[in-house]
């Protein structure tokens, strides 16, 4: 049931008395199946209905995109309970991995929720830039933000990547401040009065915000 407002809303986070009880979202994570991997980061995929953006229902489940270092899927009858999608040997699939050369050279991370549209699933997520082997167009060990496509039917199935980063630091307030590397870290997605407004952190000292028809 949806709450009433934003200050009366369930609570279905744990009381953190112990780290393995600290993070039920994924089953498995109790009993330490989950616990080495990177996963602070999460995406639930929605809809734009008006000009708000619902949770979506894909094969009559909600659908998370997950993790940092590599992004992977979660599906959810409820948006409280979570089982990780695993392959045939109970391995949870990877979607996004770094790549070589790339803005997420280092590696990816989810940004804000992913958006369902007629085109398939849009998923906007961070890639920091490996000093070694990334983008030499970007700083070392920046962040910036990329996109993906995933199939609307199959959210395990990229269709496309983007080659460059959608948002990348340039601006001096994007490159000075707590994280002198630069970042232009996604975060958060609104649509209002027929634009989008994304919203992102900037060298982890400000919030800027983008926006888009």
């Amino acid at each position: 049931m949806e709450p009433p407002d934003l200050l009366h809303r369930p609570r279905h986070l744990p009381r953190p008395r112990a780290l393995d009880q600290a993070r039920p979202h994924l089953p498995g994570s109790a009993n330490g199946k989950y616990d080495s991997l990177k996963y602070k980061s999460g995406g639930i995929v929605t809809q734009l209905k008006g000009d708000r953006l619902v949770a979506a229902k894909i094969n009559g489940k909600y659908w998370m995109y997950w993790g940092e270092i590599i992004v992977r899927l979660a599906t959810s009858p409820d948006l409280i309970h979570w089982t990780a999608v695993e392959d045939a040997a109970g391995n949870p699939i990877e979607v996004l991995t770094k790549r070589p050369g790339h803005f997420d050279s280092g590696f990816p991370e989810v940004g804000p929720p992913p958006v369902l549209t007629d085109a398939g699933i849009v998923v906007l997520y961070n890639g920091k830039n490996d000093p070694d082997h990334g983008d030499p167009a970007l700083g070392a060990n920046a962040y910036a933000a990329g996109e993906a496509i995933f199939d609307a039917h199959d959210p395990a199935h990229l269709i496309a990547r983007a080659e460059a980063p959608a948002l990348k630091p340039e601006r001096p307030y994007e490159k000075t401040g707590q994280y002198v590397a630069g970042t232009t870290f996604a975060e958060g997605l609104v649509r209002f009065r027929n634009r989008w407004f994304l919203y992102y952190g900037c060298a982890d000292s400000a919030v800027g915000v983008v926006t888009a028809p």
